[in-house]
């Protein structure tokens, strides 16, 4: 059976404001796009928290319902509860689980695997999915050579990935923290 994927995720940091902006592609295999307006960029913990996940639909969903549940075990506190999440994993919690997320607060930004990786980018900058290398490296090439914010950052950075990657489109949703 086939996994429904096909997601950019990118997220940049400057000047105190994270923005987190995603897509809305959901592709079938190779060749079919299943739903166009999918909001894979949410709030959690009373809107102080934005993810962002890309991978296998359900192993996405999973994932974001169990960080959750380590957000409001740990008051909120993004390190604690990204930690608490990967132990889970490492421990077996999921097994053959295909995705990933961009988790932020106000101070942090971290990349989450489904194997129980927690990522903090050097650079504030990072993305994920079928097109977040396209957007990462338009984000990190804006980042240097612009004075644009992180929103504006972010919001060019998809519209370059939604013209090169075939699993991103440009209908995005764009939080910012």
């Amino acid at each position: 059976m086939e996994q429904f994927r096909g997601t950019t995720i990118v997220a940049v940091k400057k000047d105190g404001k994270t923005v987190v902006a995603g897509d809305g592609q959901v592709t079938m295999g190779q060749s079919v796009i299943l739903k166009g307006s999918a909001h894979k960029v949410r709030r959690l913990f009373d809107g102080k928290v934005v993810v962002g996940f890309a991978g296998g639909t359900a192993d996405a969903f999973a994932m974001c319902e169990e960080f959750e549940k380590m957000l409001n075990k740990y008051s909120g506190s993004l390190m604690r509860s990204a930690v608490e999440f990967a132990k889970n994993i490492r421990n077996g919690a999921r097994s053959n689980a295909e995705a990933m997320m961009i988790v932020a607060d106000k101070d942090t930004l971290l990349i989450l695997t489904s194997v129980g990786d927690v990522i903090e980018p050097d650079d504030g900058i990072c993305a994920i999915g079928s097109g977040g290398n396209y957007a990462l490296a338009a984000a990190k090439a804006l980042l240097k050579n612009t004075k644009l914010d992180a929103k504006a950052i972010a919001t060019k950075a998809m519209e370059i990935a939604s013209d090169i990657c075939v699993f991103t489109n440009s209908n995005y949703v764009i939080e910012e923290v």
